[in-house]
């Protein structure tokens, strides 16, 4: 059976899945203007670091093939594009892969494009550019993940492993295969996944709405439990169950290897430390953020009150089927008590055994710290030693 698809993507049309609709009913938005794609992202429709970097340049990328930038010279095209490429920018402020798929798609046009024709032409590119390297750069960081699974957490290299994921970091949150999800994919694969267990995650339930789903349309031995059962599976299953790992995405990681993902993965974080279980994030290199130096800087997104107080569902009939054309809002809490409702936690770098890109994994030196500088030599040369190479 095929893998879910986010986004659908042909030049001049993007499809973009409701992800608030599953997992009872697959319904594409079309998705044709900037504005569209800043309400995907905004209403939460499409999750995921990668695929809000997709939709945002791909979701301008069609409304320029429509609507070419008016005026008539390169500088007007430019301006245009990075009035709109600003205003998408704002949509989900915590994961950096969006900043740098701006940051990459502005440096784009302004090399060499000398007409509005060929400053639209090469934005639609390098959006298109962008789609493409994410599914190549799943597969890598699955292969390298499971790798070093399989060398430092397993019995022995052939023992298949459990592990434990947090959040939705699958297809749906990315082009295809998945960063965390991608390696449990490989795992699976490779004959050397024994079971998935996925979290709720609560508020807003994406473990139980989409990785639970993603795991069961795929046939991959899974368990799902609430948010707060963590600790006692660990203890209570741990050894028997094989319980290698606790893999996660990640939104933003950190100069010193810090680590904003969905809240709950710090206490996760916490959990594994204590029981002896290796703790991976898994995130492209898009999702490294080498101008912020440590977690306490990450400004984290909060979200409305009523996605802790209140939940949306499709109906249950007394048959156990579900309707899902009737969906109803329920209260789950006084609808005037105080809410504090935080999209993400920091995860701090020394709870971290290793980080899993695409271009290989970096675990802690002698001195503890990660050194990211292997990853992306150039990057770290000019925003961090503060010039080119």
């Amino acid at each position: 059976m095929s893998t879910l698809q986010a986004v659908k993507y042909s030049r001049g049309r993007l499809q973009v899945l409701d992800q608030l609709r599953l997992p009872h009913e697959f319904h594409y938005d079309d998705v044709a203007t900037r504005s569209e794609a800043f309400d995907a992202i905004a209403s939460m429709r499409v999750r995921g670091a990668p695929a809000i970097a997709i939709v945002a340049s791909l979701g301008l990328a069609v409304e320029l093939h429509n609507a070419p930038a008016p005026g008539s010279s390169a500088l007007e095209a430019i301006a245009h594009v990075d009035e709109a490429l600003d205003y998408l920018k704002t949509s989900r402020p915590t994961a950096v892969d969006l900043t740098n798929a701006i940051n990459q798609l502005k440096a784009r046009i302004r090399a060499g494009a000398d007409t509005n024709e060929a400053v639209v032409q090469a934005f639609i590119d390098g959006a298109e550019a962008i789609l493409q390297r994410d599914l190549q750069t799943n597969l890598s960081i699955g292969a390298f993940g499971a790798d070093w699974l399989r060398a430092r957490a397993a019995a022995s290299p052939t023992s298949p492993v459990s592990v434990l994921t947090h959040c939705n970091t699958g297809s749906l949150a990315t082009s295809g295969h998945g960063t965390a999800l991608g390696i449990i994919r490989t795992l699976h694969v490779g004959g050397l996944l024994r079971h998935a267990f996925c979290t709720e995650t609560r508020p807003y339930n994406q473990g139980s709405r989409l990785t639970a789903f993603e795991l069961t349309y795929e046939a991959i031995p899974s368990t799902l439990i609430t948010d707060s059962m963590a600790a006692s599976l660990f203890r209570t299953r741990g050894p028997a169950m094989n319980i290698a790992a606790v893999i996660v995405g990640a939104d933003r990681v950190v100069r010193n290897g810090d680590t904003a993902n969905k809240i709950g993965t710090y206490q996760l974080a916490v959990l594994a430390r204590h029981h002896g279980i290796k703790f991976m994030v898994a995130a492209p290199t898009t999702s490294i953020d080498l101008e912020t130096q440590t977690g306490e800087a990450i400004n984290i997104e909060e979200r409305k009150a009523s996605e802790l107080t209140q939940i949306t569902g499709a109906v249950v009939r007394p048959d156990g089927t579900v309707d899902k054309n009737t969906k109803v809002h329920v209260a789950t809490a006084d609808q005037t008590v105080g809410v504090w409702n935080p999209a993400f936690d920091v995860t701090p770098a020394g709870l971290i055994d290793v980080i899993v890109t695409e271009r290989g994994t970096v675990e802690k030196g002698a001195d503890g710290r990660f050194d990211l500088s292997k990853l992306m030599p150039e990057r770290w040369a000019q925003v961090v030693e503060g010039h080119s190479s």
